[in-house]
């Protein structure tokens, strides 16, 4: 008889709202519950499909939470699970480590939290044996490997393993628990549930090593569709893993190029029909996307000058497609004379070029705007310090597009409509 069960991680229940560009408050309202509703599904999926386990490779929240409201919902869904005869193994991972309801907040007997010693817990089901081993984050950092802390495989048994590791590291991961999935794949162990890394990945060879990702993205930088694994263990110690959707929103970059358009209503058409095609691609209930809009045209400068028109406009028309919300809108754009990078007999694009190229490279003001950026990111909350990026390099990146996209709004503003900008 098969054993059946759900591999998931990373949900970050409850977690803040990490984009300050979420200012719809419809949409605010939606991202911020979307973590509920993954865990909705995530308990439904279980249900339904009737699965002996769910497995939570850690992170299940999202640091220093101390919400009784999150706790009541963790333990009303744990408990449709104890209902309906499923069992719950999870460990903790680095965010895990730190929050209070993990520490305070009591489950049903059918749920098993390891500890930061590890542990193996043998379950038999029919003729088949299974050991499911796991260890937790003791404390939020875990700079070294924790593989040589788990329990030898057990004979005769079917060996899974949870942990939480960045495995060799990946770009916008801070390095936790690293090893090798070399390491992994002779360690014996049948099958590998691991979390940390959000974007879904699996490896076949001598163990199935899997990370499934997050179950719900939370911000652009965690775009497209997230799920989780539902994993049997056949009779004949074949595994086989299926992906399954749980996203209730699925956050996507949009890229639209204006150069053949001439007014304002081509470029709002333009903007319509590209978020038309992704919202008809997309294959969660909700499409949240960052507009990018590229080319050569006419309309560069009052797209740039009425921004927040042009912000409406766009959700107004997501609105009418259902279920499409627009973000953000970034603007690349370029005036016909900008293009060229050659003398125009246009004033302000002459301006613009100074402004850009001799202007904004000087270092008194680059210093200058560089400490402004900072004194604000010291305003923020934690969770939106990101916004800025994660190491000085793409800190100085992003004090670069302030003063490219500084000078582009302020040449904007200064254009009259008399500029051929289309109406």
């Amino acid at each position: 008889m098969a054993f059946r069960f759900v591999h998931t991680a990373d949900i970050h229940l409850d977690s803040p709202l990490r984009s300050l560009s979420l200012r719809n408050p419809s949409l605010a309202e939606l991202i911020g519950d979307s973590t509920r509703q993954a865990l909705v599904a995530i308990v439904d999926l279980c249900i339904a499909e009737e699965v002996d386990a769910l497995i939570i490779a850690g992170d299940l929240y999202d640091g220093d939470q101390t919400s009784m409201k999150t706790a009541r919902f963790l333990s009303s869904q744990m408990q449709r699970l104890a209902e309906a005869g499923i069992a719950v193994y999870t460990i903790r991972g680095n965010h895990d480590a730190l929050s209070r309801i993990t520490q305070e907040l009591i489950l049903p007997p059918s749920v098993k939290v390891y500890s930061d010693r590890a542990e193996a817990v043998e379950v038999e089901k029919g003729g088949l044996g299974i050991a499911i081993h796991g260890l937790s984050f003791a404390r939020p950092q875990a700079p070294e490997s924790l593989l040589p802390k788990y329990r030898a495989p057990l004979p005769d048994r079917i060996n899974i393993g949870i942990m939480h590791t960045s495995l060799a590291g990946a770009a916008g991961h801070d390095v936790y628990a690293p090893c090798s999935l070399a390491d992994l794949q002779a360690s014996g162990f049948d099958y590998w549930a691991l979390g940390h890394i959000h974007q879904r990945s699996q490896f076949t060879g001598r163990s199935a090593v899997v990370m499934p990702g997050m179950p719900q993205g939370r911000d652009i930088n965690e775009a497209g569709p997230k799920s989780v694994s539902l994993v049997t263990v056949h009779d004949d110690r074949r595994i086989t893993i299926e992906e399954r959707l749980t996203s209730l929103a699925e956050f996507a970059r949009i890229a639209v190029d204006l150069s053949a358009t001439m007014t304002w209503f081509d470029a709002v058409e333009a903007i319509e029909h590209a978020v038309a095609e992704a919202r008809g691609s997309a294959t969660s209930d909700h499409l949240v996307a960052r507009l990018s809009l590229s080319g050569t045209t006419p309309l560069s400068w009052r797209l740039r000058r009425d921004r927040d028109l042009l912000l409406a406009e766009a959700e107004q028309r997501a609105e009418g497609l259902g279920r499409a919300w627009i973000e953000k809108i970034d603007i690349a754009t370029e005036a016909p004379g900008e293009a060229t990078g050659q003398p125009s007999a246009d004033p302000l694009i002459e301006l613009g070029a100074l402004m850009r190229d001799d202007v904004s490279r000087r270092h008194a003001l680059r210093d200058e705007i560089r400490q402004m950026v900072k004194d604000l990111r010291g305003e923020l909350p934690p969770e939106s310090r990101g916004l800025t990026g994660g190491d000085e390099a793409e800190f100085e990146a992003y004090v670069d597009r302030l003063l490219v996209e500084g000078s582009n709004d302020v040449i904007a503003r200064l254009k009259s409509d008399g500029t051929g900008a289309g109406e």
